[in-house]
């Protein structure tokens, strides 16, 4: 993984660790221990799920353009039926708050997306190699 990744990862991951705290103990107060726990889950499942998409699209990066864009929508499918497997299983549940899960799912994957944009804003990254040959140009 590049040091720009590992700073997206980090500028992603750590507001919503911070917002997924925050939902387990509104959920805690709201809805009890099954709400703790589905707010839990809920974040967990949202952090592996984003951390192994920009972890699959940083290596797919190194191997080429074409192949980041596959990883991208491949681990986005995945994600999806994942997700929708997940929902199938456990609809029913009464282990825990499947209100809390999902508004904690809705709440992190918001704040992830938001604060990976941001990150991306911020990284400065060249457009252009500035040590690449021009072909035909006299090798300058």
């Amino acid at each position: 993984m590049q040091a720009n990744d590992v700073r997206v990862l980090k500028s992603a991951a750590i507001p919503t660790l911070a917002v997924g705290v925050v939902a387990v103990v509104v959920a805690l107060l709201l809805s009890g221990a099954k709400g703790a726990l589905g707010a839990a889950i809920g974040t967990l499942l949202v952090g592996v799920f984003f951390s192994i998409s920009v972890i699959a699209v940083s290596y797919a990066a190194r191997v080429s353009p074409q192949l980041m864009a596959i990883a991208a929508m491949g681990s986005y499918l995945v994600k999806v039926v994942v997700i929708m497997l997940m929902l199938a299983a456990f609809g029913d549940t009464t282990a825990w708050n499947s209100k809390a899960f999902a508004w904690s799912v809705v709440v992190g994957t918001l704040v992830w997306t938001a604060a990976e944009v941001r990150a991306f804003i911020k990284t400065k990254m060249l457009y252009v190699d500035p040590e690449a040959k021009v072909p035909g140009n006299g090798g300058a």
